[in-house]
């Protein structure tokens, strides 16, 4: 193909973006976004077509953007690409930069009918990962971006459709930089009248649209940070969103002068969605690594090719709600809106023995009866329960980036393994109500159901999610002055007997009740080894999952669930789970042939990294559900906490109380509105006028009461009972057998970014945290305290990437000079976690020699002078631990020290003792105290009157002291029974009403 082919193939692809709508005259018919030919009018088959742009009516017609755009400063100038700050923290900004846009050669728009083009699906995957969003008078125009910024796609949204539509049209077309850059140039000139084509925002991605009163929003996101890496596929969490208006500037004036919508803006907005909401874009974290490594291999063994992740009525999808009008406006919704998860996510790296491990806790929250601590308890009519969290912990070797195999075998590293763990509210018609000042309000059963319907449907949707068996962990109160939790406990258990009764025999639910509380402070009971022995069975009868191809690695599936519960699922529910993880971990490490053993102890590195692990992750659900963080931590029932952790659970106890009967309320509101369970609609009250949100979670009787009922003892579905098995492994076959990896998954370009300039500190991979993050404290056989975590890598490395002189020895590190103390500790600002044992624990160190005696006539010589402050905290806490160790090794004294250290040996031993009554021959200072006393100090010393009956009536005790009189009533001593009959003592009971 020529030059002027190929120009020609530009200009036709860009005038098939520009729209022509329908006109009266010339009876000119629209142009789709996307569609192969422009249809004109009978009069313009040999010319190229006058295009109308989207201005505004009544305004003078633009110039043919098909002619050479005229060079006006209006035109932004073109911009050189920008390199990231070697001081920057990640390896891409926090913000999205948008589309470097100039302006377009004077030949560059011309047709050719012939030209065929790129769509989208036909080489592979093309996933976009940055967004640039322009605007017009009457149009928006999202322009999305791959992870290389080559292949550009492009998106419109019409500003002006009716209050209630959503109007958008895609384009299939895949676009160069050079195409897209002629396609907005051509959009700019041909609305220069009404202002051109301006830069809205820049975003990382789409989470959907929402409609209140009137016209639509679009919800975007302007910040993201990454937090894990699975597979070669990043995954980031949101810090920043915007809620953006579809209506043109006069339609959105009227609108915010609507109270109801401001007020629907409003409630939307305390839902903080910069805080635990994650996503990807290239790997399905809605799903457990299980569920997605059979669905890839089942997919390619049919030969077919998934393009698309299908996330139709995901439960862990919390942007459901904003998906739907996308999915119905859109063919490919998910290439433009990117689903989310609510929960936690956390991964972190530890060397065992040589060998790098990574460990992954995620926690997806369901969307499905969400809400508050008190105003979401038990479950609802459809058998969905409140805080329903899965828990899924990751453990992998980091010998390959990806999911494949070598050879290559799609999906079967067998580096992969994973454990999934299931809490959740008790699964009965149960609330509390939190309207009065009480803590714990008592517990009420609103219905009591003899087939336990409830509880029915919700054991057989975990049949579906995760298999047989389930194993129920029922960690409530056994015992109570007054019956609160132990009402559930009694109630749970016939609901599980009932239950049982129909399943078969090694599918039936294996239940264990345990009263946790009781135990943990009960002196003879070992909390931790009950909990041991019964994560031990659990991992034992369900598995875990590890991939594999069957040939070379066998592979292993994950049949069954552990479902823990307690009141609120919080603070004993997440020490459970954290014991069961650890006995998952030790099988996970096994598999992979770490250790020969699946034992893993307590107050080891790989323990202590992930009972931190599942501390932020306890405390994060703890604060999504019950507004505070854990008050009861995996300390406490270890019974190693400090004291000050009395202070700090009082203080986080105050925290749920308070946002419990405060501000739940409101964000319950949010929850709502955000996840669709309210909706606008006229005549219907407004969402804060509900008394109650009873109705908008739980199904209408009036849909499902003329459905054939379940029936009562065949409530599940046998299919969910079924043995689970991984798909024998088998290459791609047909069309698809001699495509390369990167047509299946785009790993490769995501992690390597081979067209990127990016230093190693600023790679997730590379900065991940690691168990130097998390120090535990141990005696050593020697006496010496050290940490127990790994090596950190040698301090020579960062010297002499900061052209320093390296040392290798810890004695010649250890020095009085402040300087280089000072210049040793600025490279360790990228290596946090510097502790004792990182000196200590150097390979071939040697003490220095203890100093000999100087003479102290003469001045030290090395005395630390006081030296400017550092600006960095890490670089001063750094500073302060290097001088420590260095005046530790090698102490020295100052003059003043030396001086009276002197006058202390030079005191005289050889004092006389004291045998007389006279007077020493010398000035004593005591001897100036006692003749510095006056007569008239002394006579001050005198008591009065009163004193003295006082003392008498303190001193003067009746034959029975334990009974007041009216006599003693008037006495000093029981000023406190007077005012304890007068009712002002704080700690005075209040009379029981009987």
């Amino acid at each position: 193909m020529d030059e002027s082919t190929s120009t020609d193939c530009e200009g036709e692809r860009s005038q098939q973006f520009l729209t022509t709508f329908p006109d009266t005259s010339n009876q000119t018919t629209q142009t789709l976004l996307g569609d192969k030919e422009v249809h004109r009018s009978s009069s313009e088959h040999d010319i190229a077509p006058q295009l109308k742009t989207d201005a505004a009516p009544g305004t003078a017609a633009s110039p043919n953007p098909l002619s050479p755009p005229p060079h006006t400063s209006a035109l932004p100038p073109k911009q050189e690409p920008v390199l990231l700050d070697a001081g920057s923290e990640d390896d891409e900004p926090a913000t999205a930069t948008g589309f470097e846009r100039s302006t377009s050669p004077a030949s560059a728009l011309h047709r050719n009918r012939g030209a065929e083009y790129q769509k989208v699906g036909e080489e592979g995957v093309c996933k976009m990962h940055r967004f640039s969003l322009y605007e017009t008078v009457n149009w928006f125009y999202l322009v999305g971006a791959d992870v290389l910024d080559q292949k550009f796609r492009i998106l419109k949204i019409d500003r002006t459709a009716d209050s209630g539509d959503l109007v958008v049209v895609e384009d299939e077309i895949v676009y160069t930089r050079k195409e897209m850059n002629q396609l907005l140039n051509a959009v700019d000139d041909g609305n220069k009248a009404t202002g051109g084509l301006r830069l809205k925002c820049t975003t990382w991605g789409v989470l959907g649209f929402i409609r209140f009163t009137g016209a639509y929003y679009m919800l975007v996101i302007t910040k993201r940070s990454q937090v894990a890496m699975i597979g070669g596929h990043y995954v980031y969490q949101i810090d920043g969103t915007e809620l953006i208006s579809l209506t043109t500037s006069s339609s959105r004036s009227k609108a915010e002068r609507v109270p109801e919508e401001a007020r629907f803006v409003s409630t939307l907005s305390n839902l903080d969605l910069s805080r635990s909401f994650y996503f990807s874009y290239t790997y399905d974290i809605t799903r457990s690594l299980q569920l997605n490594m059979i669905r890839e291999r089942n997919t390619l063994g049919q030969g077919l090719l998934r393009k698309n992740l299908d996330y139709h009525d995901g439960m862990f999808v919390w942007n459901q709600h904003l998906l739907s009008p996308a999915s119905k406006a859109l063919q490919n919704v998910y290439d433009w809106c990117l689903p989310i998860i609510h929960g936690f996510f956390d991964q972190t790296n530890i060397s065992i023995h040589t060998r790098t491990i990574s460990i992954t806790v995620i926690a997806r929250r369901s969307r499905l009866f969400a809400g508050a601590r008190f105003l979401k308890r038990g479950a609802n009519d459809l058998g969905f329960v409140a805080n329903d969290v899965e828990t899924e912990q990751i453990v992998s070797e980091g010998v390959t980036t990806s999911f494949h195999a070598p050879g290559p075998q799609l999906y079967a590293n067998p580096t992969f393994t994973s454990y999934v763990q299931h809490r959740g509210s008790i699964p009965l018609h149960w609330t509390q109500d939190n309207s009065g000042v009480t803590p714990k309000p008592d517990i009420e059963l609103n219905l009591v159901d003899p087939f336990f319907s409830a509880a029915a449907l919700h054991f057989d949707n975990l049949f579906e999610r995760y298999g047989a068996p389930i194993y129920v962990l029922n960690l409530v109160k056994s015992r109570e002055r007054i019956p609160r939790e132990s009402i559930l406990l009694h109630e749970y258990t016939n609901a599980i007997t009932y239950l049982n009764q129909s399943l078969p025999e090694g599918k039936k639910i294996l239940y264990k009740a345990w009263d946790m509380s009781r135990a943990s402070k009960s002196r003879d009971q070992d909390v931790i080894g009950t909990l041991e022995a019964h994560a031990r069975d659990i991992v034992g009868q369900t598995g875990f999952f590890r991939n594999g191809d069957n040939v070379y690695w066998e592979s292993s599936i994950q049949n069954g669930v552990a479902r823990t519960n307690c009141i609120d699922c919080l603070d004993r529910t997440n020490a459970a789970q954290f014991i069961i993880g650890k006995c998952a971990l030790g099988h996970q490490l096994q598999a992979l042939g770490i250790i020969p053993n699946e034992t893993v102890e307590f107050e080891t590195d790989v323990v202590n990294v992930l009972s931190h692990m599942y501390h932020a992750h306890g405390d994060m659900i703890a604060i999504q559900y019950g507004g505070s963080h854990l008050v009861n931590t995996m300390a406490t029932y270890r019974k190693i906490n400090q004291w000050s952790s009395q202070s700090r659970d009082m203080v986080e106890s105050f925290k749920r109380y308070y946002n419990n009967s405060f501000l739940d309320r409101q964000r319950q509101e949010a929850y709502n509105l955000f996840l669709g369970n309210y909706t606008f609609a006229q005549g219907q009250p407004m969402l804060w006028d509900l008394a109650t949100d009873y109705y908008l979670h739980h199904a209408d009787p009036r849909a499902w009461s003329q459905r054939r009922r379940k029936n009562y003892i065949k409530w599940f579905d046998p299919s969910h009972l079924e043995q689970r098995s991984m798909p024998q492994q088998a290459g791609p076959k047909g069309a698809l057998a001699n495509k390369p990896i990167d047509f299946f998954d785009e790993y490769w370009l995501e992690y390597y970014r081979p067209t990127n300039l990016s230093a190693f500190p600023k790679i997730l991979s590379y900065k991940v945290n690691s168990a130097r993050k998390y120090p535990t404290p141990k005696e050593s056989q020697d006496g010496i305290s050290e940490l127990n975590i790994p090596q950190p890598m040698p301090l020579s490395k960062n010297k002499q990437q900061n052209n320093e002189k390296p040392e290798t020895d810890v004695s010649s590190l250890i020095t009085s000079n402040p300087e280089s103390l000072e210049k040793s500790s600025l490279p360790s600002e990228k290596l946090p976690g510097h502790a004792l044992s990182d000196w200590l624990r150097q390979p071939n160190h040697q003490l220095q020699p203890a100093p000999t005696p100087r003479d102290t006539s003469q001045p030290p010589k090395n005395v630390q002078q006081p030296e400017k402050p550092l600006k960095d905290k890490s670089a001063a806490t750094q500073w302060t631990l290097n001088q420590f160790v260095a005046n530790s090794l090698n102490p020295t004294v100052v003059d003043s020290e030396a001086d009276e250290y002197m006058r202390y040996i030079n005191h005289p031993s050889n004092l006389p003792l004291v045998v007389s009554t006279e007077d020493p021959p010398h000035n004593s200072d005591f001897l100036a105290y006692i003749q510095s006393n006056s007569p008239d100090a002394a006579a001050q010393m005198l008591s009065t009157e009163d004193d003295i009956a006082d003392f008498e009536e303190f001193v003067n005790v009746g034959d029975d002291p334990l009974t007041v009189t009216d006599a003693d009533t008037p006495k000093k001593r029981y000023k406190a029974y007077r005012q304890w009959l007068k009712g002002r003592s704080l700690f005075k009971q209040q009379r029981a009403d009987l």
